[in-house]
């Protein structure tokens, strides 16, 4: 299925999951760069939605630069293999999960890999982007050529922030790797268009330093959700200590506030790293304890303290971060199943998300329920009435100007 126009032969860059969170903003800003681009992506919906100018989930400029795109020319969507170019560089920003036990699963890059075959030259670029277990980009290196396709691989890693993605692709230094260096030049060409400042490594040492980055954020996170815990138990304000500890304090600025560290990336790549040291890494380990545990903690504290099995409990926010409408991985609905065992009822809203049926708007919610939780820190709840309610406020936000 096409969703655009005739595809052209002479396409410069197809986005392989271009209508997703990584893909799509890529895909707009190489369109506008004047790069002719083709989104491929099998979520027709996604991309019918994309060709009506719309964005099927949220990204600062987004629809505008969308916009600009459509009306460049340059840029084309398909869902079907068959438009998949033989020229032109091939970036991959399919997801790369992690299964049950925290094994990173390989079988996404090799289903793409085998899809991409039939239609592959051998002077053609393949850039992974996203995060992948280390050793992958040479592993596919020399998967292609165990099928005779002499095919050039890159690994230039994806560093945005979700929702800023536009912005920071511009901003933000671009890791380049490659298994050739024809594969470093060609992907260095590729980003310099947008990109000023480019930082060439080896494959593995680009693979090991998105996943390092990660893990260092999830690590920092857990290190003030148990400084958060052990305040807690100690009967003290955990958020109190940190404004203390924090105000006008230049060593104390990296310190993140306490709060549902989640999302697609942090905990799973985390446990990749975990994966390839054999379980050897002990401070992301312990983090994922950690993050994972601050969810019982809270539960364990509001047993202790309401009745819950005669409440209905509200949750606000089920995205897995503030002002965003992803919920991937998101601790909320953790918070949701576990304190489903305990309550009368759990209700939720969101007022970003639009995938959840069961959501509810914001004041049903403070009306039905007898105590609320404050599960993500969207900026509407900033200044929340709810009624002389009770609010479980882990991040310490609420009534704080914005």
């Amino acid at each position: 299925m096409s969703n655009s126009p005739t595809i052209p032969n002479d396409i410069d860059i197809t986005v392989i999951g271009g209508a997703g969170h990584v893909g799509l903003p890529l895909a707009l800003v190489f369109a506008t760069e004047g790069y002719k681009t083709l989104i491929y992506d099998i979520n027709p919906s996604a991309l019918d939605l994309i060709a009506k100018g719309a964005m099927p989930h949220l990204e600062v400029d987004g629809e505008a630069l969308l916009e600009i795109a459509l009306k460049s020319g340059n840029l084309f969507m398909s869902s079907d293999a068959a438009c998949l170019p033989s020229t032109g560089v091939v970036v991959i920003t399919i997801g790369t999960p992690v299964d049950e036990f925290h094994n990173p699963i390989h079988k996404a890059i090799m289903d793409c890999a085998d899809m991409l075959l039939p239609y592959l030259s051998d002077d053609q670029l393949i850039i992974l982007r996203s995060t992948v277990y280390p050793g992958t980009t040479d592993w596919l290196a020399r998967y292609f050529k165990s099928k005779n396709k002499a095919t050039k691989i890159a690994f230039c890693p994806e560093r945005v922030v979700q929702g800023h993605a536009i912005r920071e692709l511009r901003e933000i230094p671009q890791i380049i790797s490659g298994t050739t260096s024809e594969a470093v030049a060609q992907a260095e060409a590729v980003f310099s268009r947008i990109s000023q400042h480019m930082v060439r490594m080896a494959p593995m040492e680009a693979e090991f330093a998105k996943l390092f980055c990660n893990a260092v954020r999830y690590i920092q996170f857990a290190a003030t959700n148990e400084f958060y815990m052990i305040a807690d138990a100690a009967g003290l304000d955990y958020n109190r200590i940190y404004e203390g500890m924090t105000r006008h304090y230049p060593r104390a600025q990296q310190h993140a506030r306490a709060g549902f560290a989640a999302g697609p990336c942090l905990f799973k790549d985390t446990a990749q790293l975990a994966a390839f040291a054999k379980n050897n890494f002990s401070l992301g380990n312990a983090a994922i304890l950690v993050n994972e545990g601050l969810v019982l903690h809270v539960i364990e504290k509001m047993k202790l303290l309401y009745d819950l099995h005669n409440s209905t409990v509200g949750l606000l926010g089920m995205a897995f971060k503030a002002d965003i409408d992803d919920t991937r991985s998101s601790l909320s609905y953790k918070m949701k199943k576990i304190l489903s065992l305990h309550a009368k009822k759990v209700i939720a809203t969101d007022s970003f998300v639009t995938n959840d049926p069961t959501l509810l708007p914001l004041e049903t919610v403070i009306a039905e329920s007898d105590i609320l939780v404050l599960c993500t820190p969207h900026t509407e709840y900033r200044t929340l009435d709810a009624g002389g309610k009770p609010i479980v406020d882990v991040w310490g936000i609420l009534n704080k100007p914005v």
